[in-house]
């Protein structure tokens, strides 16, 4: 028996060390600028490189509850963020992959390895030894950097707010809870995967061309049937349907959050973000709504005399864009032959190169990128010092989740400097050499990838000391103050000139286009911002309602009952819904922001009054721009977002500059 046991132990050992000889995540990466070595990982890694990862983890976290020294930022709050670097290298690779390569086989790895990792987290959110070291550091912070403090701030909060104080068996349920909420998370995720690639078949259209589609096609029919596939997905009482998952979901969180004392969920998320309350927002997004709203009509009769008919939401969009040609002479198809894809990519890189003196590099050939219509960026500082690495993907494709973001594939720390990617769904070009076909992109295109450069620049420009605050570790009601602020760029006649030329003759995109074009954007704001208003709302309503009311909802028709109730209640038309309905809302079921999608307005204060004190110092002004660099995208999550706010501003953000900038006043 001794003799078999030695044998199990040996062969154990072997195959431990085959495995660090031929996992690409157990080894050092001998990559320019430590980039993944994407063509040498096959999907058999993953699993015990994350298994490895997650014994390294709790290794160094039982190393950490074991020191006999005295709790300090060092031994404690240190050790704790660089406990798990093989689990953040895989993780950094797999989580962005599964966003854009989600392959059947990457699904049941994410399937497996989701309880692990939240499993993981439970244990070492509840250990109350681990946390007696925190609460001690915490305790004694006086003396620490800003930035140590707000570190430890945050860690301390992360352990209340995720269980340790509770008694054993509530302890055990709430890990029930969070691990169950992962697989919910993504089970909604591949449905509405699924979703979007039969929304294609069934119209021939993506989803992100979905927008661009309502404002061209003159067959109503037609508008009518694809606005219906596009407005119930994940609604259709099959496998994919969503509504199922949405409840359970939203009935797990509201319970999480009566064990942590909290009435609902809003409450409970809210309490450390910026607007702090559910009846700030309430109160912060009703008005939005209203003046959204009294816009809206007026456009409707407008829209309904060039129609001859009363206007439905299949019609909004086409005579929208009919009402905008009109008004100000502008048609999309004027526009798109000036914004190709690779010119638009062009015209972000030269923004930032002229507001903060940084400079852009394609390494796609030494650089390794995952896809082959992928490409890599070196950017620099001004004295030539490595900022980052930026991975741009733009084009749609099956294995792709719908809309658009900022990753990190690793984080900024001292010494580290990160890897970032924007993903967006732009159609892709064409691939028959006899018959090119650019990507050509709408004004909205243009304007998000704008957007998403703006979130890639505050990671890429964070110059923190520690994970926990770097880049865009921020509360979600403050971090699209970035992306929302580098749109403002976008149609910049200075910058436009740069890059926003005909792809077929090269000629500059004429003066009169971009007058047409700036005058235009706060056209149609009453549809935009109201149909972004009515989703917040409907965010925070469904997350305002306790765990008894939840309680009540019996299945999918009271989904859909309890959301025509909640817009019917907030003043929303008929002839407008959600920018995204229940039952294909991802940013609450699965991106993190859950009581949190009214952040996409509230930063937009912020980012439209920091906008005015560029146009009143000069869009150009360095000293301005470098204020903007310095105060908020080095410092990430640093320091407490108003007190950057206030550094930058001189004084709180004015909150009539948000409907001054959308025409709503």
């Amino acid at each position: 028996m001794k003799k078999l046991f030695v044998i199990f132990a040996a062969l154990a050992m072997l195959t431990a060390c085959k495995e660090k000889t031929t996992n690409i995540f157990l080894q050092e990466w001998d990559t320019p600028y430590g980039t993944a070595p994407f063509s040498k990982i096959t999907t058999d890694q993953y699993m015990p490189a994350f298994k490895a990862g997650l014994e390294e983890q709790k290794a160094n976290i039982e190393a950490i509850i074991k020191c006999p020294d005295a709790p300090t930022f060092e031994n404690t709050i240190l050790a704790y963020e660089e406990a798990s670097p093989i689990l953040d290298k895989v993780s950094g690779v797999f989580f962005n992959l599964t966003e854009s390569e989600s392959t059947p086989e990457m699904q049941a790895i994410e399937e497996e390895v989701l309880p692990l990792i939240t499993e993981a987290s439970n244990e070492i959110m509840m250990n109350e030894d681990l946390f007696a070291r925190v609460k001690a550091v915490y305790e004694q912070s006086g003396n620490l950097t800003r930035e140590q403090q707000m570190v430890v701030k945050k860690i301390y909060q992360s352990f209340e707010r995720n269980g340790v104080g509770l008694d054993p068996e509530a302890k055990k349920r709430f890990a029930e809870i969070n691990t169950r909420l992962a697989t919910l998370s993504q089970k909604f995720g591949q449905n509405l995967l699924a979703e979007n690639n039969a929304f294609k078949e069934a119209t021939g259209i993506t989803v992100s061309e979905y927008y661009d589609f309502m404002g061209s096609c003159e067959d109503r029919e037609k508008r009518k049937q694809v606005f219906e596939a596009y407005s119930s997905r994940g609604n259709h009482g099959d496998e994919n349907d969503n509504n199922a998952i949405v409840l359970e979901t939203l009935r797990l969180r509201a319970e999480l959050a009566a064990m942590l004392g909290y009435p609902n969920f809003a409450s409970y998320q809210l309490s450390n973000k910026m607007a702090g309350t559910p009846e700030t927002v309430d109160n912060f997004l009703q008005p939005i709504m209203d003046a959204s709203m009294r816009s809206a009509k007026v456009q409707m009769k407008e829209m309904e005399k060039m129609a001859g008919h009363k206007i439905e939401a299949w019609d909004w969009g086409y005579y929208a864009e009919k009402l905008r040609v009109q008004r100000y002479a502008l048609d999309e198809n004027q526009a798109k032959p000036y914004f190709q894809a690779d010119s638009v990519l062009k015209g972000v890189f030269t923004a930032a190169e002229m507001i903060y003196g940084i400079h852009f590099e394609d390494v796609t050939g030494e650089v390794e990128v995952y896809n082959p219509v992928v490409n890599a960026y070196k950017i620099t500082d001004a004295d030539g010092s490595l900022i980052g690495i930026f991975y741009r993907d733009y084009y749609v494709r099956p294995t792709k989740r719908g809309g658009a973001w900022m990753n990190n594939f690793r984080d900024q720390k001292a010494g580290v400097r990160p890897i970032i990617v924007n993903v967006c769904n732009y159609p892709a070009p064409g691939t028959d050499p006899t018959e090119p076909k650019p990507s050509l992109l709408t004004i909205d295109n243009v304007q998000t990838a704008f957007h998403e450069f703006g979130h890639a620049l505050h990671g890429l420009l964070s110059q923190c000391n520690y994970l926990t605050v770097s880049g865009t570790s921020v509360t979600r009601d403050f971090v699209e103050l970035f992306s929302q602020f580098n749109e403002n760029f976008a149609f910049v006649p200075e910058i436009l000139a740069k890059y926003a030329n005909h792809y077929q003759t090269g000629e500059p995109i004429p003066a009169e286009l971009v007058e047409k074009i700036e005058k235009s954007l706060t056209f149609n704001q009453g549809f935009t911002t109201g149909e972004l208003c009515a989703a917040s709302i409907l965010d925070m309503k469904w997350h305002q309602l306790s765990a008894e009311e939840l309680a009540k909802f019996a299945g999918a028709q009271d989904v859909r009952d309890f959301e025509t109730k909640v817009c019917k209640e907030m003043g929303l038309m008929e002839e407008i819904i959600p920018r995204y309905r229940t039952s294909y809302f991802n940013h609450i079921m699965g991106s993190g922001y859950s009581a949190g999608y009214y952040g996409y307005l509230w930063s937009d204060v912020l980012a439209v009054d920091a906008w005015e004190k560029f146009k009143a110092d000069g869009i150009f002004n360095k000293a301005t721009a470098t204020s903007f660099r310095k105060t908020f995208l080095e410092k990430g999550g640093s320091e407490e977002p108003m007190v950057l706010y206030k550094q930058f501003r001189g004084s709180e953000p004015d909150p009539s500059a948000l409907m001054r900038a959308r025409g709503l006043q």
